[in-house]
């Protein structure tokens, strides 16, 4: 879509490979974007474990390969080598069509077939390289039977569909309501009760604009002969909060799209013409991202804070699955007020906004008051990541932990913060 939720296009040379991680946990088919876009964000070690440990998330597209965050994920049940097989699949770049880039929209099948290659000749025959498309390489979506992709398009799109099906690869869309909505077609969009949108040509109701979407894109696929090829969600989300006046970005439509898509995914029903398919869906995005330029509702995309805590609930959380006010079979969407650990286990962790001068002068003052520091030295089980606020992290906690675990002890000259999520990972168990 045209709007301003990551830089996807490097330059004209060469192209942007987004990675999604499948964590080694039983398939939902729900996955979520983990974007980096903040100076406020949680270690990535401390967000593999998160996912692994506190959510029903069993997938994990970023935007980069930043190697802290493969590192992170290998760690703690995400593997990325041949042998345990769980990087799926390599995006080249994101809404190239979109970029309106003639160079890269020209290289872009060469380049995946380059790459597709290269993989196979490595050994790795399971990776599949696809790349994600925006909804504007399709005409009028609705009615959803006739939707076709735009005559401009179709040559190329051919050739792409193609390469996926030799390549048992999927196609992958980025289907967004939100930037389709309308006052008057609120409830259509946000997953909310409504009348439908009536397919005069199937006489199938839609209730969502989500099911007509994808199924807009199956029609435009089935058109060119290509209706076997498998469709991925790579990304679909609404931000819970925008600027004075945009009726579109509120908590109220954020709870109710994500928690009914995620009722709706989950359930396996797929869309009506696609018929009992579990359509493998990204939630965008994981975190609240502070540093995107943009309106204010690009920096409120995100389903829970920098501390790990919801910015609202959705079903997602091991938690909230006993919880009896949690997300159920596509109902009505209420926030969850967040349920304390069994036992009131807390930890000490570094307070999002601290800096790194003074998590360093906290990790001085924990080791020189006769804190084991020698987990956070070199060949240390939390050596890795090797930064300051990961660091921090460890000896600040074992400080509070050893001290009797005090609310003062976690003061640090106001840059502590007391949670319930535990921050071990990997080896590195926090005590």
């Amino acid at each position: 879509m045209a709007n301003l939720r990551r830089t996807n296009i490097l330059g004209p040379c060469y192209i942007l490979l987004p990675i999604l991680l499948r964590l080694v946990v039983p398939s939902s088919s729900i996955g979520i974007n983990y974007g980096t876009l903040g100076d406020n964000l949680p270690p990535p070690a401390q967000v593999a474990n998160f996912i692994k440990t506190q959510t029903i998330i069993d997938r994990v597209k970023i935007f980069d390969a930043n190697p802290d965050i493969l590192r992170a994920f290998a760690n703690t049940g995400i593997a990325l080598t041949i042998s345990t097989t769980n990087i799926i699949r390599v995006l080249m770049g994101n809404e190239i069509f979109h970029s309106g880039d003639k160079q890269l929209i020209v290289n872009l099948i060469p380049a995946m077939r380059t790459l597709h290659n290269a993989l196979v000749l490595a050994g790795f025959r399971h990776i599949q390289v696809s790349t994600p498309q925006s909804l504007g390489i399709i005409g009028p979506f609705e009615p959803p039977s006739v939707a076709r992709f735009k005559p401009g398009y179709q040559k190329v799109l051919r050739q792409m569909l193609q390469f996926l099906r030799e390549s048992k690869s999927p196609f992958m869309v980025n289907p967004y309501p939100y930037f389709a909505y309308s006052p008057s077609q609120e409830n259509y969009a946000a997953f909310k009760p409504n009348r439908g949108y009536y397919d005069r040509y199937t006489r199938i109701t839609y209730t969502n604009m989500f099911d007509a979407m994808m199924d807009a894109i199956y029609s435009s696929m089935k058109a060119l002969g290509f209706a076997d090829v498998p469709i991925v969600v790579a990304e679909t989300g609404w931000p819970s909060l925008g600027d004075a006046g945009e009726p579109a970005p509120t908590l109220a439509n954020a709870i109710s799209y994500n928690q009914n898509l995620l009722a709706h995914v989950m359930s396996g029903k797929g869309t009506p013409l696609m018929p009992n398919r579990r359509i493998e869906t990204y939630i965008f995005a994981l975190f609240q991202e502070n540093s995107k330029p943009g309106p204010l509702a690009e920096r409120n995309w995100g389903l829970f804070n920098p501390d790990f805590s919801p910015v609202y609930h959705i079903g997602l959380l091991h938690s909230d699955q006993s919880n009896p006010r949690a997300p159920r079979h596509g109902g009505r969407a209420r926030p969850v007020i967040p349920r304390k650990p069994r036992g009131n286990v807390q930890w000490c962790v570094p307070k999002a906004g601290a800096s790194d001068q003074a998590l360093q002068a906290n990790i001085d003052y924990v080791c020189s008051k006769g804190i084991d520091c020698r987990p956070i030295q070199a060949g240390g089980p939390c050596f890795d990541p090797d930064n300051i606020r990961s660091h921090a992290s460890y000896v600040m906690n074992s400080f509070y932990r050893v001290n009797g675990a005090h609310p003062f002890n976690c003061d640090f000259a106001d840059t502590g913060l007391i949670t319930t999520i535990n921050p071990s990972y990997g080896r590195c168990r926090y005590i």
